[in-house]
């Protein structure tokens, strides 16, 4: 397996300042933000896409420092009943596979969307129960009308392009479990898959190791986020799971974001490592960063040490004791 980095924690960094940093931080690869929520200020995406000489010269700078892009990553809402936002998240996830396909990148991450409980719908909708009734009519709908038609298309893009789609199963969209990625791929393409983050496993109640198998056993774990979550049961008693309070409550909230070690133990990051392996993915793991008792720095130096330290990055020998 690689060490990366979802480089928009660095989004003050020049491109150039950036690549340096991960470089002497001892990574082996970058995932590169091209838009959407988290922003783009690694990747002109028009502008590579124009023009040939500053695409090459781009990816050049990656290359010449010994690292890798695992990712170009688009996190938008391409199903939105805004129809601006819907736009411009389809368009820069359409632009982002063919920059992919342009650089022989192999993945594309990005979120399913959620789209209106109706065509008239001016919000997201994302129905957490099948009753009353109706919430899970809406949830068919829009299945129906709305996901499944819109990543069939996508999926075909994907396809003849010869680039992944990683959907980060990230709770407010309606792909955000093993099973919803899964009845996705089913119905469009298996050029859909998932982008595996345990902490948002962790706060919904699914223990990640149980997800790496369902999902490897399908061969569809595409890329990987590395993030933890502290759960804190005196709040979730109080509050749930589905805890509405800003991410800056943090006293009070049920659970948090943390850097990977500080929610939960090495040996539980261990065993995710060995489960990836085990089920087909030895490609690269992607540090997070959105721990809010940390600075960028100390959280992404602590998740690089901690990473290093249950990472498998050689491959395994022979069984000599056999």
């Amino acid at each position: 397996m690689k060490l990366g980095v979802f480089t928009v924690l660095f989004a003050e960094k020049t491109f150039t300042e950036m690549l340096d940093y991960v470089k002497e931080s001892g990574l082996d690869a970058v995932e590169i933000g091209t838009g959407g929520y988290p922003g783009d200020a690694h990747c002109p995406l028009d502008e590579l896409l124009e023009n040939s000489e500053k695409r090459e010269a781009y990816m050049q700078e990656i290359e010449k420092r010994g690292l890798t892009v695992s990712a170009f990553s688009c996190h938008g809402n391409p199903v939105s009943p805004d129809a601006e936002f819907r736009e411009v998240s389809h368009q820069t996830l359409v632009k982002t596979i063919e920059l992919a396909k342009l650089t022989n990148v192999p993945v594309v991450n990005c979120f399913s969307g959620t789209p209106g409980a109706d065509e008239e719908a001016k919000h997201p909708n994302w129905p957490v129960a099948p009753w009353p009734n109706e919430y899970g009519e809406i949830l068919a709908w829009q299945w129906e009308n709305k996901l499944i038609p819109y990543w069939k298309e996508i999926g075909e893009i994907a396809e003849k392009a010869n680039v992944k789609i990683g959907i980060e199963l990230h709770g407010g969209f309606l792909v955000h479990t093993p099973h919803t990625i899964l009845k996705l791929r089913e119905a469009t393409s298996p050029a859909i898959g998932a982008n595996v983050d345990p902490s948002h496993f962790w706060w919904q109640g699914i223990d990640p190791v149980g997800a790496i198998k369902i999902l490897g056993k399908e061969n569809a774990i595409h890329h990987f986020h590395a993030k933890d979550t502290y759960l804190d049961q005196d709040n979730i008693n109080r509050y749930g799971l589905t805890d509405m309070q800003p991410y800056s409550e943090i006293q009070t909230r049920s659970w948090n974001f943390r850097s990977v070690g500080c929610g939960h133990s090495l040996e539980e990051w261990s065993n995710i490592m060995s489960a990836l392996r085990i089920y087909g993915y030895d490609g690269t793991v992607s540090i997070e960063h959105e721990d809010p008792l940390m600075s960028i720095e100390e959280g992404f130096k602590r998740a690089v040490t901690n990473l290093k330290s249950v990472l498998l990055t050689e491959s395994p020998s022979q069984m000599w004791w056999t």
